[in-house]
């Protein structure tokens, strides 16, 4: 297997030449600039590179294990945590005024990716952590802040977020863990929780659960949820009540130990209000969607380098017109696709990615109220988008560079299966892909009236104008019509129409962010360096060999529900 390889000189081209990231810092008043930024990515790479790739296959061997009811790592796990910390990478982004550095979520962003490239079941451990500091920071209590979130952002201790039950999986409605007043402040939790990553392990001391539970005069449904924080160590450093029942035996991110969780009368405070738990924890469900996502943008990364490198150096067959053999197989026509495909995807998934996070940025620092709101819309828009083609088109990328290795991705040796079955994962967990697509059409396309989705394809209609004689500009253009025809039709559909169109409409939507992205990268790439040749060589590739995929999904979306109901249901 190859060393990974940071895509530093990508992130320097999208912050000095596609995203204007100086600019936007400065319209933010906030003193960082692109030289800075690079030079944080790329020590955060090196740090990827050196110490976390190279446990990642051993990870995967080994797995965490459950040893006298506690998790234990794999071999160099809590050593390369220990070093993680200490150098500050948890804290990067996070206000200064618990202990963050207050970086710009650019960098954070892209620092997921290289974490999930190099080694996707560590990176869920920092990821988590973050995800739970942003919902204490927004909805607890000013004596829960002072005491849990420092040592969260330094890394000094982590987080877990605790919702599904074995019969409360998406519908959250149907949980049954009990939270009940002690009168002193705090409750005692009793449920049973699954799949609950990062639920234990030997990394830190101490590891705070969010949990989500009825307290008894609890209303039906999902508006008699609370939010409750759930340390395994007590103030007083006592162990709480909650054990680890098992951990499940998983297809991929074996490293990661995915708990079953057992809360036995466990201490917790409440977050946020009684009976309002799940708007609390969707601070911290939106965060992990958008790392998630880009969980699939790097897996598709990783898994690139490597399948372009192995094409380069493998030799089978002749050449096409058979002069020559046996070629190097990036020769073959058809190995090619497969690597521009995913190339394709990953480097649009990474411009936008870094877009989406610089709206992020400017949702939280810029000085006016009303881009703060017009910013944060967009980022609520796009986040179900990116958690759910990210992660497909990643999946898709890891399949096709373990194809590229023929027979040998097949086996342990070469490390590809690992990338296909870790990427599996993150289709699935936060909120499976279709319910983000649901997501996506029935709340996200309504927001301000419509006027968010038509103010985004505004924006990416006078990007396309500024470069119009662009082969990706005049097919983005061409599936943006299409795009703008389906969100129209789907606003007076019901909801079996909405629901047959949904995954087919999050893809177009998808195909024209990233033609989008391609059109300006294609367009700042104008001077003879080799990366802006490849640049303009990959865009063209993307207009005419994956955007015409934008005619096949809006007839697939115009012919609504009847294909899909019309068998009946003990016909399948």
């Amino acid at each position: 297997m190859q060393n990974y390889s940071p895509p530093i000189d990508d992130y320097r081209f999208l912050l000095n030449e596609v995203l204007g990231f100086d600019a936007a810092m400065a319209e933010m008043g906030r003193d960082v600039d692109a030289d800075l930024a690079v030079a944080v990515l790329d020590e955060a790479g090196k740090f990827c590179a050196e110490q976390l790739h190279p446990l990642n296959r051993e990870g995967d061997e080994q797995g965490s294990r459950l040893v006298d009811g506690a998790v234990v790592t794999p071999p160099g796990f809590a050593e390369a945590y220990g070093a993680f910390a200490g150098a500050g990478w948890p804290a990067l982004a996070a206000d200064p005024a618990h202990g963050g550095q207050g970086l710009p979520f650019i960098l954070q962003l892209w620092l997921d990716e290289m974490l999930s490239a190099a080694n996707l079941s560590f990176g869920l451990f920092p990821g988590l952590t973050r995800g739970a500091t942003e919902a204490i920071a927004a909805h607890a209590s000013d004596e829960l802040k002072a005491l849990y979130l420092p040592p969260l952002v330094s890394g000094a201790w982590t987080g877990a977020m605790a919702l599904t039950e074995s019969g409360a999986g998406t519908d959250l409605a149907l949980l049954k863990t009990r939270a009940e007043a002690r009168g002193d402040g705090s409750y005692a939790v009793t449920g049973q929780k699954i799949f609950i990553s990062s639920g234990d392990h030997d990394l830190a001391p101490n590891i705070v659960h969010l949990v989500l539970a009825r307290l008894p005069d609890a209303p039906p449904g999902v508006k008699g949820i609370s939010l409750f924080l759930v340390p395994k160590l007590l103030p007083d450093g006592a162990r709480n009540a909650m054990s680890v029942g098992a951990l499940e035996k998983k297809m991929g991110i074996h490293a990661q130990p995915t708990c079953v969780m057992n809360y036995d009368g466990a201490t917790g405070w409440l977050v946020g209000e009684a009976h309002r738990g799940l708007a609390a924890m969707f601070t911290m469900m939106n965060a992990e969607r958008l790392m998630v996502g880009i969980q699939g943008l790097g897996i598709a990364g990783a898994a690139y380098q490597q399948a372009a490198a192995y094409a380069k150096d493998r030799l089978q067959g002749r050449s096409a017109d058979g002069a020559r053999g046996p070629v190097p197989i990036i020769d073959h026509a058809d190995v090619r696709r497969m690597l521009l495909k995913t190339r394709a995807f990953v480097e649009a998934g990474r411009a936008l990615a870094g877009w989406t996070a610089l709206q992020l940025d400017r949702a939280r620092h810029h000085p006016d109220a009303a881009e703060r709101a017009k910013a944060d819309a967009l980022v609520a828009l796009l986040t179900p988008v990116v958690k759910a083609a990210f992660t497909d088109l990643g999946f898709e990328g890891a399949v096709d560079a373990q194809q590229v290795f023929g027979g040998h991705g097949y086996i342990r040796e070469w490390g590809m299966e690992q990338y296909v079955r870790d990427a599996r994962i993150a289709q699935i967990y936060e909120g499976t892909n279709g319910v983000q697509a649901m997501d996506l059409v029935g709340r996200k396309l309504p927001l301000g009236g419509g006027s968010v989705a038509t103010g985004f394809f505004d924006l990416i209609a006078a990007d396309l104008d500024a470069v119009p004689d662009l082969p990706v500009s005049l097919r983005t253009r061409e599936a943006l019509d299409l795009l703008r025809e389906a969100t129209a039709a789907l606003g007076g559909a019901d909801s079996d129409a909405v629901g047959a169109a949904a995954v087919d409409y999050l893809r177009l939507f998808a195909l024209v962010s990233f033609g989008w992205m391609w059109t300006r990268m294609a367009g700042a790439a104008t001077g003879e360096a080799p990366l802006h040749g490849a640049k303009r060589q990959v865009a063209d590739f993307f207009a005419l060999r994956v955007l015409p995929q934008s005619r096949g999904l809006a007839e697939a979306i115009a012919a609504g529900a009847g294909p899909l109901m019309a068998l009946p249901a003990d016909a399948f």
